[in-house]
Formats: structure tokens, C-alpha cells, sequence
């Protein structure tokens, strides 16, 4: 059904949501995140959204997923689609993939700029935003009756800041009178200023329904990351509120609740909000509380009770107002039924899904760069701009890298946060890294590039400045980590080491450009290196390393080097020695068991030159 439709005939006293999911990256996330969506759908939102994915890299599983959400199982199902990437005759492909699979909305989007870029640019020349997808959709004959067409809309200005407020205002209403039938808003987290921003939408003429985006805050960390990539305004009381707690974070994801059930209620008070855009980032619990919080459960319009009968008329001796909707024939009532039954069969979730049993929270707290690949919120960065690569921030803080000894230079200096990122981190050095800060440059200095590190813990405070998260009353454990790029020769040496003198406690993976993976780690084995025990819960397994997760980053990782390699004109000293990078290293990964020795993985490796 049309959301416009659906909007239209919602008659509750309170706002109707929606919810977003992204399609997880792997098999396993994209199995276990359908019951998750059974179990939110049980909440009744009017409709579900499935996302397009950073620069269209999702476009196949996007489909899927809709596809499945909406034929299989009846959920209303919005599908975004962008102009990113979008060679000729693509646009057209996935418009009749949704019909097929009898999707009647779309959410129409310029998307990103692909990976690597700095400014967005067209692949088909038709497609150069999202004004002209709708344009296009309406002037179909093959589809422009069939869709529902939703739109973005900045409250607090594009991320690319191309145009001044009343510019983005003009495009907005542009959007509108090509066709468009509702408007979803880019998240925020100050209420205010987005009511005054939807008084001068209205303004402008504007009548569609505008229905603001929420996303509750789960982690610092990753709050942190998206408002770096999207450009949000975060009111000084926010980051206020979160500095004291950032270490414990069931207190963030605690406050993260509270804070968008203010801002729902702030929002929603007025009577001129008849909606909310929840983007869950795949996770169910905090969507799930802010709207118990607000007592909202039971979303769509109320399905009355019908009198089946074979034909309304003399045998109905009540004089009703509109019959149809309370008469139905018997075929009708039974198949109705059925579907019914046979649906809510299929939904009911599965109790062995997820992590021990705990399918809605298994993997509330995420924690490190691989999480869990069985997660369907694994890889939930990509949805916000993938590894964040910009080029004018690359040129300006990584140089232009002509060596070896260049790229070492690189990696030294974000060490030592002389430079505030690196291409394979958007944010400064963890301060959990800084404490194995030496060893880190050691391995550097040996032309081990590193990219990616923690410490071996044991049993620290789960509200430990440096190392703790999770709920309080905690203990939480590491094992040692560290990945990094090596050259073939020098990966032999780390192999035979571990053979002849791992003893069982060191497993390692490496993969290069070219698809090969060499590992000791059994075809079925999964490394734990994250974990935590907390009052009244079992095991909290938060970071866990096992092939397929690894090589989902070991594809990412080699792709950065390309994005990277971009930035610099062809045939130029820098591109070639990125390029060739790519080409010939090897990423690595090193886990060593023995959590109860913090020196235990770089004695290992740096042959003991380190004492503590």
C-alpha cells in the first residue's frame, strides 16, 4: 500500500514511525536481522524502509531485503534509491525489481559521492539528483501510478553545504512539485530549531506530510563518528550530558533513549508532526524502548471485526452506516485467516537466533573494528559514508606519500596525533591504543604498517575510563590484537614464527588484493578477543574474529588504498606507489590468547625488545 495512502487514512490519537534497516553486509547478519525486523514489525509501524546503501554499494541486497520484507511477509516496505553509481538503464532495472515484488514506495535520493571523491558526480547524466529521479518516475508511464514517491530533507542544511537555507528550502519545493508525496528529514538532536525550520517549509507552500528522522544514540563512540560524516549540530547540553558517562555505555544508550523521546514529544506536541522516522541501525532494543517510553505501541489503523455473511442485505437486520467495512463473505474471511496464521507463523522469531538465546540485545553493545559478522548491524558504517575518505582532508593531512619510508612517516605521525586521522581511521588514536603506544611504533618502524590495535585486559572495571563499556557493575577482558600491512617476505617470517614458536597461543589471518587467505585458524574457528560479564547477564561477546568477518575488512581495507590512490592525478609518484601497495602487501591480522599477559603478543613479535 502507498504510504501517502496509508498516511491519509491513519485516524490514531498518537504519531505513526516508521523504521529503517540497513542490509547487513553478510549472509549470516542478513538471516538473523529478518526476525529482528519480525519482531519490530510486531510494534505495527506503518511502514519499513531498507536503505541503498553509501554510493549504491548495497543494491542487490537492498532489493532482497525489500523484496523479502514486502512480498514474503506484508510489511509495507519504502526502498531508497539513489543516483549514485547508477549506470544507464539501472534506474529503470531496480524500479521494475520493486514493482515485481509489488513495492509501491521509494524513497528518492542523490546519495553520496562515491568512495574516494570529494564531490559528487553523475554516472548517467539523466540521474544528477534526486529531483530528477522524481521527474523521471512521474513522467513513466510504467511507473508513475504505481509508486509513492518520498524525498530528503536537511533541517540543519546539506552535509555539502552547496546552497544557504532558503536555497535548500527552493529545492525542497522543487522536489515537491515534480511529484513527490511526503518528506523524510536528516536526523538531528535539537528540537527547536527543527520546528522553526518546518514552520518555513510551510511557508514555502509545502503541504506533503514531513516526517523527521531519530536515530537514539547507542554508543559515544559511534555518535561521535556520525556526526563527524553528517555533518549534525549537536546542542552543547547533549555533549555536556555525554562526557561524564562516555565510558559506560549502557548509561549512553540509557540517555540516548531519554533524549529522543524529548525530542519526540517536543516535536510531535505542536500537532503539525503526524509521524516519526526511526533509523535503527538494525538494533531493536533502544527503537523498541523509546517507544514504550512514549506509550505508543500499536501503530497502524485499528483492524475492526467483520460479520461474515454470504451477501450483506435482507438477512442483516441492522441498518449499518458503511457495510463494507464490516460485512465479508466467507472465501474472503478464511483466506484472511489463513494468511494471518501463516504470516504470524513465519514471524515468530526463532529462540536459537542471535547469541545465547538473547536475540533483541545479543549485540547491543558494538566494540572494536569487526563487532560480529552474524550481527545484523555488522558494518553499520558503511551506511554513513564508508571509511569517511575525503580528499581535501587527505591531501592536506597525509601529504603526498612518494615512498615507503613516506607512508611509515604517515603512520608515525598519527601515532604521535600529529595528524588527527589516517585513511583507515577518521578519529585520532584510541586512548586504549596509547597505551601500547611503543609497541605500535616499533612494529611501524619496521614497515608494519599498522591500522588496527588493543591491549590484552583482564578484568578491568566496566566503567574504566580507558577501557570499560557495557552496563556497570562489569568486568570486561581483551585478548591482545594488532593488524597491520606487511610485505610477502616479511608475512613468511611471521608464519614461521607462529609455527615453531606459537605454541598454540597466537592464530593469525592474512589476506591480499588478489583473494588469497592464509590463517592457523581452524575453517570453522572464531576468536573472541572481546568480552564482558556483567550483574545478572551471560557472557557479552562484543568483538569477535573469524574469517568471514575478516575478509569483509580485508576487502574493505585494499579498497581504501584505491580511494586513496585517487586523490592523485595518473601516472603521478604518489598513485603509483599506492596502487602498488595495494597490489603487493598483506593485511594481517595477530590475536595472542593469553589475556592475563599484557606483553604477551609484543614480546612475541618484537623478540622481547620491549619490557614494560
Amino acid at each position: 500500500m502507498k504510504l501517502s495512502d496509508k498516511i491519509a487514512a491513519y485516524n490514531s490519537s498518537r504519531p505513526f514511525y516508521t523504521f529503517e534497516f540497513f542490509p547487513p553486509r553478510t549472509d549470516q547478519g542478513f538471516e538473523n536481522l529478518v526476525p529482528r525486523i519480525s519482531r519490530l514489525s510486531a510494534l505495527n509501524p506503518l511502514a519499513i524502509s531498507v536503505t541503498w546503501g553509501a554510493g549504491g554499494s548495497t543494491r542487490e541486497r537492498s532489493i532482497d531485503l525489500a523484496g523479502l520484507t514486502q512480498s514474503d511477509y506484508g510489511i509495507d516496505t519504502i526502498l531508497h534509491l539513489t543516483c549514485t553509481n547508477m549506470v544507464p538503464g539501472m534506474v529503470d532495472d531496480a524500479l521494475r525489481a520493486a514493482k515485481v515484488r509489488g513495492i509501491q514506495n521509494i524513497l528518492a535520493l542523490r546519495g553520496d559521492p562515491s568512495r574516494g571523491t570529494e564531490l559528487w558526480t553523475p554516472v548517467d547524466s539523466q540521474f544528477t539528483c534526486g529531483i530528477d529521479l522524481v521527474k523521471y518516475i512521474r513522467s513513466s508511464p510504467e511507473f508513475s501510478s504505481h509508486f509513492c514517491i518520498g524525498v530528503a530533507a536537511y533541517p540543519e542544511g546539506h552535509p555539502d553545504r552547496e546552497t544557504d537555507e532558503d536555497g535548500s528550502l527552493n529545492v525542497l519545493k522543487e522536489k515537491v512539485d515534480a511529484g513527490a508525496d511526503f518528506i523524510v528529514t536528516q536526523l538531528f538532536y535539537d528540537a527547536d530549531p527543527f520546528l522553526e525550520w518546518v514552520d518555513k517549509v510551510r511557508a514555502k507552500g509545502i503541504t506533503v506530510p514531513i516526517i523527521p528522522g531519530v536515530m537514539p544514540i547507542q554508543t559515544y563512540s559511534s555518535f561521535l563518528r556520525l556526526i563527524k560524516l553528517c555533518g549534525v549540530k549537536v546542542p552543547p547540553s547533549v555533549m555536556a550530558a555525554l562526557e561524564p558517562i562516555c565510558h559506560d555505555d549502557q548509561l549512553v544508550k540509557d540517555y540516548g533513549v531519554g533524549l529522543a523521546v524529548d525530542i519526540i514529544r517536543k516535536i510531535t506536541s505542536t500537532g503539525t508532526i503526524k509521524g516519526i522516522h526511526f533509523c535503527t541501525l538494525n538494533l531493536e532494543k533502544s527503537v523498541q524502548l523509546v517507544i514504550e517510553k512514549l506509550q505508543w505501541a500499536g501503530g497502524s489503523p485499528t483492524t475492526k471485526n467483520k460479520l461474515i455473511a454470504d451477501a450483506p442485505g435482507p438477512m442483516i437486520h441492522v441498518q449499518l452506516a458503511n457495510p463494507s467495512d464490516l460485512v465479508i463473505d466467507p472465501t474472503t474471511a478464511t483466506n484472511t485467516a489463513t494468511n494471518a496464521l501463516t504470516f504470524k507463523q513465519t514471524l515468530d522469531p526463532d529462540p536459537g537466533q542471535g547469541e545465547l538465546n538473547n536475540a533483541a540485545t545479543w549485540d547491543d553493545f558494538p566494540n572494536g573494528r569487526f563487532g560480529d559478522y552474524k550481527s545484523p548491524a555488522f558494518g553499520d558504517r558503511d551506511q554513513w559514508g564508508g571509511s569517511g575518505l575525503c580528499q581535501y582532508e587527505g591531501l592536506s593531512e597525509w601529504g603526498n606519500p612518494k615512498s615507503t619510508d613516506d607512508l611509515t612517516s604517515l603512520v608515525l605521525r598519527y601515532l604521535h596525533s600529529e595528524v588527527s586521522s589516517s585513511p583507515f581511521s577518521s578519529l585520532p588514536l584510541s586512548p586504549e591504543s596509547l597505551t601500547i603506544l611503543p609497541y605500535l611504533e616499533q612494529l611501524t618502524k619496521r614497515g608494519w604498517w599498522t591500522v588496527c590495535s588493543q591491549p590484552a585486559v583482564d578484568g578491568a572495571s566496566s566503567t574504566d575510563e580507558i577501557f570499560g563499556w557495557g552496563p556497570r557493575g562489569g568486568y570486561v577482558y581483551q585478548k591482545g590484537f594488532v593488524e597491520f600491512f606487511v610485505e610477502e617476505q616479511d608475512l613468511a617470517n611471521i608464519e614461521k614464527k607462529i609455527e615453531e614458536e606459537g605454541q598454540g597461543w597466537v592464530h593469525y589471518f592474512a589476506g591480499n588484493l588478489q583473494g588469497e587467505c592464509r590463517s592457523n585458524v581452524p575453517d570453522d574457528g572464531r576468536n573472541a578477543v572481546t568480552w564482558g560479564m556483567f550483574p545478572g547477564q551471560e557472557i557479552t561477546q562484543t568483538t569477535i574474529i573469524e574469517r568471514e568477518s575478516f575478509l569483509t575488512w580485508k576487502d574493505e581495507a585494499f579498497s581504501i588504498w584505491a580511494e586513496w590512490a585517487s586523490f592523485y592525478p595518473p601516472g603521478s609518484e604518489e598513485r603509483e606507489l599506492l596502487n602498488s601497495v595495494r597490489r603487493e602487501r598483506w593485511l594481517v591480522s595477530i590475536v595472542h590468547h593469553d589475556y592475563k599477559r599484557p606483553d604477551a603478543l609484543w614480546t612475541f613479535l618484537l623478540d622481547g625488545e620491549f619490557p614494560l
